[in-house]
């Protein structure tokens, strides 16, 4: 038998990605046209698409158009092959999703909390995710990997060194969770997680620099570098919610003072809004959607703040798209005018240029569809390697 060399198995692995990846882009396409647009011969196609269709990442459906001769079959990716889960922990609630390996949300589960002891959590996200996987069809791969979104520092290796307002510090639920479900795990910062999700699935599908704001109870902010998730040498870019705005400001949880979060997070409105009875988001929303003044006040105050940070951001990295995400963008009615007041009279004007900001297109489930992706994405480069 003929060895291959490792040149050749690169080679290979390459233009298996590339087949898959065209397959994913321009179906129904045939084996022709996936040679026509890769630039690979018709045998290197026709061999890779049949490894393809034994591994059941993608299948047939009747002939498409002949260029004369005999009609061609048609080739689909097979994204319901297998599933992933995706899990956003918030410290006041969980979100589940269950995703196809399109990053199609087919369910999801969501639970309020009101204390974020690791053990209590840890337990609600394996009920979660029990639930997600009991609903879920039958498929060739079944749930192919879980996702696990943060609000904190986590490091490359997936331990959660530090999340400051969930109240843990050195916390390990990658490998729990990998004992009691046998499913490769994935744990990313949430932040990134939801830069990730608005990249792929979202508003950010068309930008190749993107600054994603997280804003729940605290800010943590996502990179999306040339196209690139950035995470920083150990893992830890993005925790810009802990830049100081205030000298000598409020105490922050993270032990410092004067935080940006402290003053532009759900935590700030909540915070600031004492004469409200049981002050909530929600709450604030409602009242603010019946031109309640004391409610608009408070997200305007929350939306300036929110400016002077991303002010600091833009004038940083210069980038060609702000998204901001997360519970606080479904306040956009009332946040979104003075957050660009202060970007706009404060900002540098050349860094305005060609400046977009938008508001999160999946608004709470970003995170959750990040980390989705990332589990699904690496169980296909996975099978593409092993080809």
């Amino acid at each position: 038998m003929e060895r291959i060399t490792w040149n050749q198995q690169v080679v290979k692995k390459n233009n298996t990605s590339l087949v898959f990846q065209t397959i994913i882009e321009k179906e129904p396409i045939s084996r022709a046209d996936i040679a026509q647009v890769s630039g690979l011969n018709k045998a290197t196609v026709s061999s890779l698409v049949n490894e393809l269709l034994e591994k059941k990442l993608i299948y047939e459906s009747g002939p498409g158009e002949s260029s004369g001769g005999r009609r061609p079959l048609l080739l689909h990716y097979q994204n319901l092959a297998g599933y992933s889960i995706g899990i956003d922990i918030g410290v006041n609630y969980i979100l589940g999703v269950a995703t196809d390996l399109k990053g199609t949300i087919i369910s999801e589960q969501k639970l309020h909390i009101k204390d974020t002891i690791f053990s209590n959590v840890l337990e609600h996200v394996k009920s979660i995710i029990s639930k997600l996987i009991k609903r879920l069809p039958d498929s060739p791969y079944g749930v192919v990997g879980i996702g696990i979104g943060i609000p904190g520092i986590v490091s490359k290796q997936g331990n959660i060194l530090l999340a400051p307002n969930l109240g843990w510090k050195n916390c390990e639920i990658k490998q729990p969770l990998e004992e009691e479900f046998r499913i490769p795990v994935y744990v990313e910062n949430e932040a990134n997680a939801g830069a990730y999700g608005e990249k792929q699935f979202g508003i950010g599908k068309n930008y190749k620099d993107i600054i994603y704001v997280s804003v729940g109870i605290g800010i943590g902010v996502g990179l999306i570098l040339n196209n690139q998730l950035y995470q920083g040498l150990n893992g830890f870019s993005g925790e810009m919610g802990h830049m100081v705005i205030q000298i000598d400001g409020s105490p922050c949880s993270c032990g410092s003072k004067g935080c940006w979060e402290v003053y532009a997070s759900e935590h700030a409105l909540i915070d600031k809004a004492k004469d409200i009875n049981n002050p909530s988001l929600e709450s604030i929303i409602t009242q603010a959607k019946r031109n309640d003044d004391k409610a608009i006040e408070l997200f305007r105050e929350i939306g300036m703040y929110l400016g002077y940070g991303i002010n600091n951001i833009i004038n940083t990295f210069n980038p060609e798209q702000i998204i901001i995400g997360n519970r606080l963008a479904t306040a956009k009615n009332w946040i979104e005018e003075p957050l660009q007041q202060i970007v706009q009279s404060h900002a540098l004007a050349f860094q305005q240029k060609n400046l977009q900001i938008n508001f999160s297109e999946h608004l709470t489930h970003s995170a959750a569809l990040g980390v989705a992706a990332f589990a699904f994405e690496e169980f296909l480069q996975n099978e593409i390697n092993e080809g």
